[in-house]
């Protein structure tokens, strides 16, 4: 028998991957703002903006330790309703 939680309360993880949702966001947008200099003919952005830009990698690392959290609980749970 699994138990399931209620739909509002929050698990493990879930925090991480909202936090790695919004930080890749961010860092899409600051792409997409670095990126529009290149195509609209006018000075691009310094170097510290494009260093924005690896958020999204940063917020895909943080949504996925999220992710595996999530798996662990998951599966401590179910070893633990079969003992």
């Amino acid at each position: 028998m699994t138990v399931t939680p209620h739909p509002d309360e929050a698990r493990p993880g879930d925090g991480l991957v909202r936090a790695g949702g919004i930080v890749f966001i961010v860092g899409a947008v600051a792409t997409l703002a670095t990126m529009a200099p290149l195509f609209l003919d006018t000075d691009p952005f310094p170097s510290y903006a494009w260093a924005v830009c690896m958020l999204m990698g940063v917020g895909f690392l943080i949504s996925a330790a999220g992710v595996l959290r999530s798996a662990a609980a998951q599966r401590r749970a179910a070893r633990a309703s079969q003992a």
